[in-house]
């Protein structure tokens, strides 16, 4: 077995919701590490006095479990190895292989004295019957791949390399915590990749969906990784990828906003992409139309695309976006007047306004960041980051940070 790599985090999360009577969930892409953690916390209760007889822990996609595909099945397996004193730990890992899953879960909890966990690649397992079922009863922990901070005690890194350098990496590589055995080895790295995009697609989306088709989604795909920080919609996808022929169907067949919406759906329910909406700072309300697709990992995008240089400034705002997710932020586009806000980002007792760019150093860029935060009427903190690690730390009470800084922070 590799070593386990501790990620206190999420792990935490775990500890702090222990014995909390609320089943929980972690979700994520597949291989950003939910059977590890499931392990460190397996490794935690051991360590912390919780007797082995009272944790069952089953990875459901290992074949000694092949005939637990049905909840009936499961339920009957699971209920005999129950001590019949004390509390026992449930840790239940890839469970979308049975059938129904939810209806045994729900069961556990209420005939026996247990505190469960499970995980599953995608977010069928949150899907709408089950949420119906433990409506209020369970709490998601969404883990993501690596954050920088992370990605700096993952690798083994030479003496003499710098920040910087260590970022280009994180930027060229992304932070799926599997690419650590192939020491930045670009050729391994890209077909482990590879392999884990295409189980999610295949897997995860088409398995599940009989209408899909493979070559409308990868497309669609291919548009959102080159598209990755620009303001589209459904309808403006479908246009695209009309005018571009070569489709399903021939050229001129019309690819319709409710298509593309269909399989925009399917990235964000297997975690590959996030959507996010427009929010009138002004108006103080959701905006229906219009928003950015954002991807769960550079990686990927680099391998589907090629690694180019040229788009870091999305690519640094990809990056920003991911880590407010990470810390608790309920992220939106902000619109105001006009002009755009990158991110407004909320918890609910604060509220942080975000600029990303690639530089500040020309002054038409300093007044194009610069002029929509100070249009907002609250005082709620404004930032600026980019790559500059500049003496000014601050334009008329708006912020401007060193980005790597802020991403250490």
């Amino acid at each position: 077995m590799a070593e386990l790599i501790n990620r206190p985090e999420y792990l935490n999360q775990l500890i702090e919701n222990r014995d909390v009577d609320l089943v929980k969930i972690v979700t994520g892409i597949r291989r950003c590490g939910k059977s590890s953690l499931l392990e460190l916390f397996h490794q935690y209760l051991s360590d912390n006095g919780t007797d082995d007889s009272h944790i069952i822990h089953m990875n459901l996609e290992s074949l000694r479990y092949r005939d637990l595909s049905d909840y009936l099945a499961f339920y009957d397996y699971v209920s005999e190895r129950i001590p019949k004193d004390g509390r026992t730990c449930l840790i239940f890992d890839e469970l979308q292989a049975v059938e129904h899953w939810e209806k045994a879960v729900e069961s556990f909890r209420l005939d026996f004295d247990v505190d469960i966990y499970i995980t599953g690649s995608n977010a069928y397992l949150l899907s709408t019957e089950f949420s119906t079922l433990l409506s209020g009863r369970y709490v998601e922990i969404r883990m993501l791949p690596l954050s920088f901070k992370e990605f700096l005690t993952f690798y083994e890194f030479e003496a003499s390399i710098t920040t910087e350098e260590k970022f280009q990496k994180y930027l060229q590589f992304g932070g799926m915590p599997i690419l650590r055995e192939y020491r930045f080895n670009e050729a391994r790295s890209n077909q482990a990749l590879e392999g884990i995009y295409s189980t999610v697609v295949l897997r995860d989306i088409l398995q599940r969906s009989s209408q899909a088709d493979q070559s409308m989604l990868q497309k669609i795909m291919l548009f959102l990784c080159s598209n990755i920080g620009s303001i589209t919609s459904p309808n403006s996808i479908g246009n695209v990828l009309s005018n571009e022929g070569d489709l399903p169907g021939g050229k001129g067949k019309n690819v319709a906003g409710k298509t593309v919406h269909k399989y925009i759906s399917m990235l964000n329910s297997a975690f590959i992409f996030y959507s996010v909406g427009r929010y009138d700072v002004k108006g103080k309300q959701l905006l229906k139309t219009l928003g950015k697709n954002y991807i769960i990992d550079m990686g990927f995008r680099n391998m589907l695309l090629g690694y180019r240089d040229a788009d870091r400034g999305h690519i640094l705002e990809n990056m920003v976006f991911l880590e407010l997710i990470r810390r608790d932020y309920r992220v939106y586009i902000g619109k105001i007047g006009e002009l755009e806000i990158d991110f407004v980002a909320e918890k609910p007792d604060d509220k942080l306004y975000i600029q990303v760019t690639e530089s500040m150093q020309t002054p038409e860029t300093r007044e194009r960041e610069l002029r929509p935060l100070r249009m907002i009427p609250d005082n709620y903190e404004k930032i600026v980051l980019s790559m500059d690690q500049s003496y000014i730390t601050s334009y008329d009470g708006i912020k401007s940070l060193y980005l790597i800084d802020w991403l250490l922070s």
